[in-house]
């Protein structure tokens, strides 16, 4: 049995979408026989800016909610069509295409627009139901409760469609397949289950999957939690950036130079203007320039522009809390849109940094972090990022609890790193910019 991958339902629901979409389009020509090369383009075009605006209005995220309510998918699919109609309209002023592009014009558009968000209406209730894809398989810890605790409480922290339950070995004996279920280590221990540990390892793969309750977290959560993790965990002789002449190393840097070059080229003209509100706004410094640890724990200078009022000198180091009165008006925006951290492009550019990668901490901050949280120094393995696992999953730290959350994305991240999670992370980055999700 495999497991449901958190992404595969979103990239199942964009398929259907694109399908409905050239379906439409394709029983329209029956009635309407017009030359098909001149649409291609605008086809292209079309799918892009439905796909890519459902991504940005959450049509496609709202699957892995645990309850789906109508109305709340209603809003998503119908703001996605409306600004998707928006969007060509504006395209077809721009570019006046000639009278045999039927698809952009104004009759048209209404006529595959509506049945395409009747159709991706229809599409999730069908996957939330599980009748175009295999029912979800039931989740559930095995074993006692208490030792059960942490994993309990890391599930809890994390928004996923359902609880997780802990069981005994004999009521998990009784549970309908598919079943994923995670097996306490005392349970190999005890000789009175021993036997019923067995009759369940004899089933069918494909319908009982056993695993280990820290295998549950990182495949359903995809984050690490420290305290769960044992102790050696991880080998930095097998990372990647361990190697010097390693490709993962060497595609990862080249791209950090080119993309940071290209990206502090063409947001230029928004760190002028942003210096100068800065400026204009207190008279004040418009930089900010403070200590982080690195990689390998080395000590760095990170660059950003001054989100908040000039602290006096002698003023303690403090955690940034939701609505701290320290921010500024303008830095209230350029947090939103992340706009604070263009500068440490530079960063990027000469090595103490990554595009992708754990935040820089505070080392005044990290003394009592390392010496709460197991595996903290662990996240020192890689270079810093300007966005990062952690960055997109979990909300801003303002605590040790919250440090230890992000970490255990850090972790995860440490151990799975590849190009797919990396633009998997700059597209959700993109995302939280554009919606000023930022903080």
């Amino acid at each position: 049995m495999s497991w449901r991958n958190p992404r595969r339902i979103l990239l199942v629901c964009a398929g259907l979408d694109l399908a409905g979409l050239v379906g439409l389009l394709a029983l329209i020509s029956l009635f309407k026989p017009l030359p098909v090369f001149p649409q291609l383009g605008w086809l292209v075009f079309t799918a892009l800016a439905y796909l890519g605006l459902g991504w940005l209005f959450g049509s496609y995220t709202v699957l892995r909610w645990r309850r789906l309510p109508l109305n709340a998918v209603l809003q998503r699919v119908l703001i996605t069509g409306v600004v998707t109609l928006v969007v060509v309209a504006l395209a077809r002023l721009l570019l006046n295409p000639a009278e045999t592009v039927w698809l952009v014009h104004r009759s048209t558009q209404i006529a595959w627009l509506l049945p395409l968000m009747v159709w991706s209406l229809l599409m999730r209730g069908l996957l939330r139901r599980g009748v175009l894809l295999s029912p979800e398989a039931q989740v559930a810890l095995v074993g006692p409760q208490p030792e059960l605790e942490l994993v309990l409480a890391a599930w809890r922290r994390t928004p996923v469609r359902q609880p997780l339950r802990c069981l005994s070995l004999e009521q998990a004996m009784n549970l309908s397949p598919p079943v994923v279920l995670a097996l306490a280590p005392s349970l190999e221990q005890n000789p009175q289950q021993r036997r019923l540990l067995e009759q369940l390892e004899e089933r069918d793969p494909r319908d009982t999957s056993l695993t280990t309750p820290l295998n549950l977290l990182e495949r359903q959560l995809e984050r690490l939690p420290p305290a769960l993790l044992p102790e050696p965990w991880l080998n930095y002789q097998e990372l990647p950036w361990n190697r010097l002449f390693s490709l993962e190393r060497q595609l990862k840097r080249v791209a950090d130079l080119l993309v940071a070059a290209g990206l502090l080229t063409l947001t230029s003209p928004l760190l002028l203007m942003a210096a100068l509100l800065i400026w204009l706004e207190d008279r004040g410094p418009v930089f900010y320039v403070q200590q982080r640890s690195g990689w390998l724990g080395r000590s760095f200078q990170v660059l950003k522009l001054r989100t908040m009022q000039v602290a006096p000198a002698d003023a303690p180091p403090a955690w940034t809390v939701p609505g701290d009165r320290r921010i500024t008006r303008v830095g209230l925006w350029l947090r939103r849109l992340r706009l604070d951290e263009l500068p440490q492009l530079l960063n990027v550019l000469s090595g103490d940094m990554s595009l992708i990668g754990p935040r820089p901490e505070r080392p005044e901050f990290e003394q009592e972090l390392e010496a709460r949280i197991p595996h903290y120094r662990k996240r020192h393995w890689m270079r810093p990022g300007l966005s990062g696992w952690a960055q997109v999953c979990a909300p801003y730290a303002a605590s040790v609890e919250d440090s230890e959350l992000k970490l255990s994305y850090d972790l995860y991240y440490l151990k799975h790193f590849s190009t797919w999670l990396d633009l998997i992370i700059l597209f959700r980055t993109i995302k939280t910019v554009l919606k000023a999700g930022g903080r």
